[in-house]
Order: structure tokens, then sequence, then C-alpha cells
């Protein structure tokens, strides 16, 4: 797994957030699955949609899952993330609950599950994967289980009331091995198709690489992005007026040459 290089740049790009995590805080918050990952099937929570409690395995019911843990109340990359994860599954050409589960897990325990139901609905589009997607709400104790064992670490911010965490999913086996650990920002269908497929067969992939970008850096009280976002937009946007200039220059290099050229001899 490995990140596009856009959003390699971007990573040295961006300095460390004003907030209230330092640098040594936010070098641990990596998606980093070890070697046999394995997330406790038995883990308790509450299907947000139903109000039923709803072990981690019930929500799997023996398929392959893309699980992607969540800060409800998070409107930074947790929203744009889902939406394209919701995106790349519909066009992996796989069937919603019968091919495989779509499994969020929230990591902030003040987020209810009105918050919760709300967050996902307005990113996914999709009809069949709203009425099978299971949204997961929890106590700290299942969901640092959960975490733990596939390696996703997350810190709190007591200055911002929020959570710095990785913008990562895995996909688990049915049997809660975790195959492959994606950025939902990079998904395409035919690599999440692929990766569904192999999980459902039982084949794990290389797990050796760590995911670090990071879902960090809105200050909700002043409705203003904090240096670390406003640096990612900003050499985001860079990048793309960069690839338009350059597009810009080859188009006008060619229409000079073929302006200049002497006609075809007779």
């Amino acid at each position: 797994m490995k990140l596009p290089g856009l959003w390699a740049v971007l990573l040295v790009l961006a300095g460390p957030a004003a907030a209230g995590l330092t640098p040594r805080d936010l070098s641990g918050v990596v998606l980093a699955p070890p070697a046999g990952a394995r997330a406790p099937l038995d883990a308790a929570f509450a299907d947000a949609t139903t109000g039923r409690p709803v072990s981690l395995g019930q929500a799997l019911a023996g398929r392959p899952a893309l699980v992607l843990p969540l800060d409800y109340a998070c409107r930074n990359v947790c929203d744009p993330m889902l939406g394209v994860a919701g995106g790349a599954l519909a066009a992996t050409g796989l069937v919603p609950g019968r091919d495989f589960r779509l499994v969020t897990l929230g990591i902030n325990p003040r987020a209810d599950a009105a918050t919760a139901r709300r967050m996902v609905e307005a990113q996914l589009g999709a009809p069949s994967l709203l009425e099978t997607v299971r949204i997961l709400t929890g106590a700290p104790g299942p969901v640092g289980a959960v975490t733990r064992a596939i390696g996703y670490a997350y810190a709190y911010d007591a200055d911002t009331d929020s959570y710095a965490h990785p913008a990562g999913a895995v996909v688990l086996a049915p049997d809660g091995r975790v195959a492959r650990a994606l950025s939902p920002l990079a998904l395409t269908g035919r690599d999440l198709r692929l990766a569904l497929v192999e999980a459902g067969e039982g084949r794990v992939g290389d797990l050796s690489d760590r995911l670090v970008l990071l879902c960090y850096g809105y200050d909700p009280q002043a409705g203003v992005y904090t240096p670390l976002i406003r640096r990612i937009l900003a050499a985001s946007g860079a990048a793309t007026v960069a690839m338009i200039g350059l597009l810009v220059g080859l188009l006008h290099r060619r229409s000079r040459s073929r302006a200049v050229s002497p006609p075809p001899s007779r």
C-alpha cells in the first residue's frame, strides 16, 4: 500500500497543526497493522440505525468488509473520506450486503447515534450501501480493543475537543484478519474490488507499510482551517495550477511547432 505522489508531497509540506497536540503526539497517529493483525469479532457495539447491540462479527456477517474508523462529529477529512470510499465501493461491481460489508466505527464517544447516522447518510448516496452499512458506536473499551488490534492509533486533543486520527481504513477477512490497509482518499473501484475479493478468499496482503495521512486541523469554533489543513489545501491548489500551466505550455509549444513547419512538398 503506497500513498499517491501528491499526498506524499502534502505530508511533507504539512507542518504541525496549531492545536494542543505536539509533533511527538502526532508521530504516533498512524495506521500500521502488525503482522497477523486480527480484529476481535466479539467486541460489542451498538448499531446506530437500529439501536440494538451488535458484535463486530455480527456486523461482518461472514463477509469481507471495508472498515472505516471515523469521528462522526468530524467535518474535516472524514466526510470526503467516507464519500470517496462509498463511490469506490459502488464502482467495484460487487453487491453490498451479499459480497461485502461496509462498517463504520465511531472513535469519538461523545458522538451519539443520531450524529453518526446523519454523517453516514449525508455521504453515502447509493441506496444499496445505505441499506446495508453497519454504523457502529460504542464505549472506549471495545473501540480501543478493535483499533489497537488493527494498528489504528489516534489521539485526543483536549484544547480543541477533537481527535487526530489516520485517514485510513482496513479490509477485513470474514474471520477478522486484516487483509489490507488503505487510504480511502485514494481508493479506486478496481483496487477495492481486488482487496475485497482476496479478503473473501482468505488471502492477506502485505501490512508492512504505515499510513500517516492525518485527519486533523479544523477549528470548529472559529470555522477556519488551522495551518496544517491550510497548507494541504494550498499545496493541492498549487499542484493543480502547475499541472494546468504545464498542459497549456505543451499545447502552446505544439501549436507553434505546427505554425512554423514548412508545408509538405508535392
